[in-house]
């Protein structure tokens, strides 16, 4: 046998090296699963320490956010934001003469833009000696990962693998339609297009499509969008979409969509309404985790019922040394967030600053919809909650910002602070309208600091702006809910 084996490695030296390296397990200190923001962020910040660290991603680097998420949406928020000042040119004195639309132009420049974003992240990755692995992971019943067939052990491993769209299983012909990846896929602007949502990127994609004059029609179940923002935002923001140019159902349901024999869809819902002729149909009715390719329960990693990875506080599973963030996790799904989070925990993990982590209040977001939204801190009736109904003071405000007073068409702006306790902390700003979302974050820092109305009532305003107002309120009152 030891001859055969001497043997066979003389004529097949190669091969044996090989097999040795595959059953060889690689360590690191830090092992990554994702390469989206916040497993990239981590990952370098966690070179900064001078840690051996790996990262894994079988796809385009940057994640979610980079290739089908906030980067090419907000592109396409901009490029919608273009036809809204265009219907407005006439009315500031233009004469300008429209020749129409080309998606396949914008489409191509924001394309060539999100590479040469791919290309940063790997060259950032290299220049933190980030080792890059390219593969699907799985876990396997030793506590390894492994990709490709190779083994990897990380003495801190961190789980930060995302999510995807969902596309509902009980509709039939459901996978004649596209998610909010496929969006981005899209080669031309859809004559005709129905959106099934409520959400921010339902409402989003919408807007966008709508704007750029494809008709569009969105679907939801009940009688709101954004049901679970603020009632105010919610019931606002409906009452613009309700306006045009999205052609808004209410209280609808999918029943069943079928491929018209000219390549069309025709969407029937269980309220009998029949939408034919769509040239496309996007789902966008939520995301599912990524974790069930992993084999979690080889380790056993405790998950909820939706797939959403279960962590404390400190980002830690129920298994030492294995942590999880971002959106497999199902709390914020903002890309601040996982990069927030997986730096902090990268400090915790190798700089000994063990009560570092992200803290998951007063968070700031932004819903890139026409007109935008912009948010931060809590709710009204999560303030009432917290704090009491006696204890809780309402400021509102809505206003023609100052663009539409030379404009045929009006779009106001609404703006709410939500105060609470005998100090009249604010612990809730809520804005849709023109602005919101670039004015929002200085005052996102306020209330993070704990800033009450009167710190507000005693900045001086910047006039003539939107944001103004809300350092100009008057006559809280207390909630009604």
């Amino acid at each position: 046998m030891g001859q055969l084996l001497s043997t066979f490695t003389a004529f097949f030296p190669k091969s044996i090296s090989y097999l040795r390296t595959m059953s060889a397990v690689k360590e690191f200190d830090y092992l990554v699963i994702g390469g989206g923001s916040g497993g990239i962020a981590s990952a370098r910040r966690a070179r900064e320490f001078n840690v051996s660290v790996a990262l894994i991603e079988n796809q385009r680097l940057g994640g979610t956010c980079v290739n089908v998420g906030c980067v090419p949406k907000k592109v396409m928020y901009n490029t919608a934001l273009h036809a809204e000042f265009i219907r407005d040119h006439a009315d500031y004195g233009f004469d300008v003469k429209y020749n129409g639309f080309s998606w396949p132009k914008v489409k191509a420049t924001r394309d060539a833009y999100i590479k040469r974003l791919n290309g940063l992240y790997e060259s950032g990755l290299t220049g933190s000696k980030v080792e890059l692995i390219r593969g699907l992971a799985s876990f396997d019943s030793d506590g390894t990962v492994v990709v490709n067939g190779q083994k990897y052990k990380g003495k801190n491993t961190l789980i930060a693998v995302g999510g995807t769209p969902t596309i509902p299983t009980d509709v039939p012909g459901a996978n004649l339609g596209i998610d909010s990846d496929g969006f981005f896929e899209l080669e031309d602007l859809p004559k005709k297009t129905v959106v099934v949502g409520a959400g921010y990127i339902a409402l989003e994609i919408a807007g966008v499509l709508a704007e750029l004059g494809s008709e569009t029609h969105m679907l939801i179940r009940y009688e709101q969008v954004l049901r679970t923002f603020d009632h105010t935002i919610s019931e606002v923001a409906t009452e613009f979409v309700d306006k045009g140019p999205i052609k808004l159902h209410k209280k609808t349901h999918v029943k069943s969509v079928e491929k018209n024999a000219n390549g069309t869809l025709k969407v029937t819902t269980q309220e009998g309404q029949v939408i034919d002729d769509v040239n496309t149909l996007i789902w966008a009715i939520g995301r599912t985790p990524l974790s069930a390719r992993l084999n979690l329960d080889k380790v056993g990693v405790k998950t909820d019922s939706a797939g959403h990875i279960i962590v404390d506080e400190y980002q830690q599973t129920n298994v030492p040394g294995i942590l999880s963030l971002g959106d497999v996790c199902g709390k914020f799904l903002l890309t601040p967030v996982a990069i927030a989070a997986g730096r902090r925990l990268s400090h915790r993990l190798f700089n000994g600053e063990t009560e570092n982590r992200l803290e998951y209040k007063n968070i700031a977001t932004v819903v890139f919809s026409h007109p935008p939204v912009g948010v931060v801190g809590l709710t009204e009736k999560e303030a009432v909650a917290k704090y009491g109904k006696d204890n809780v003071l309402i400021y509102k405000s809505k206003f023609n910002p100052l663009y539409f007073a030379m404009t045929t068409y009006k779009e106001p702006c609404t703006m709410k602070l939500i105060t609470a306790g005998p100090e009249e902390k604010v612990v809730g700003i809520h804005m849709i309208g023109q602005g919101v979302d670039e004015m929002l974050q200085g005052f996102a820092v306020a209330v993070t600091l704990g800033g009450t109305k009167k710190d507000f009532d005693r900045t001086v305003a910047i006039h003539p702006t939107g944001a103004e107002e809300l350092v100009t309120m008057r006559g809280g009152v207390k909630s009604q809910l």
